[in-house]
């Protein structure tokens, strides 16, 4: 009997989860895990992959949980395992990379932490193969990104924004590969 709920999505969310708990009981954790100068200055290279782990609260690591939670497990059902992995981790650490570059060039104070950049990258993926959804995905992202800006809330809406468009224009390539 195959068991559903052991998913490559909630093994994420478990592992996640795990991680949250270690950056929470270590020194500095989420200067550590996320993604900032050190991964330059003190040659942290875990960072583009560990920033989607860490995460800045509870509540932040509950919310993304649980979109990760309804469109991985979608991605997993419908496109299958390896899709998921491509558009969860391989566009959520292309969409770290370009965001540093943000950091670098731009805001060179910033410590980003957490998964909605490579969650917006499964989401801009989701956009590009289901047109249905589309519009309601771009104005979600659009909202997480700018809402939160205006309460004066210190979000990376360039990580959001990075990742809708990796995952629609890794999406394109997925297609050309027929993954």
């Amino acid at each position: 009997m195959r068991n559903n709920n052991l998913t490559l999505t909630n093994i994420v969310i478990a592992v996640t989860v795990l991680m949250y708990i270690i950056q929470i009981n270590i020194n500095y954790g989420g200067l550590v895990l996320g993604l900032n100068m050190y991964m330059i200055y003190e040659g942290f290279w875990w960072q583009p992959l560990s920033t989607m782990f860490a995460h800045g609260g509870i509540g932040h690591l509950g919310m993304n949980m649980f979109v990760l939670y309804q469109f991985g497990n979608a991605v997993e059902r419908y496109k299958g395992k390896t899709t998921f992995f491509v558009a969860y981790f391989v566009f959520g650490l292309l969409t770290s990379f370009i965001s540093f570059l943000y950091i670098f060039f731009l805001d060179n104070h910033v410590n980003l932490v957490g998964a909605s950049g490579a969650i917006c990258a499964l989401l801009g993926y989701i956009a590009l193969v289901d047109p249905y959804q589309r519009k309601g995905i771009v104005t979600w992202i659009l909202l997480i990104s700018v809402a939160p800006l205006l309460i004066g809330l210190p979000i990376a809406w360039y990580s959001h924004l990075i990742g809708l468009a990796i995952g629609y224009i890794g999406g394109l390539l997925l297609r050309r590969v027929k993954l």
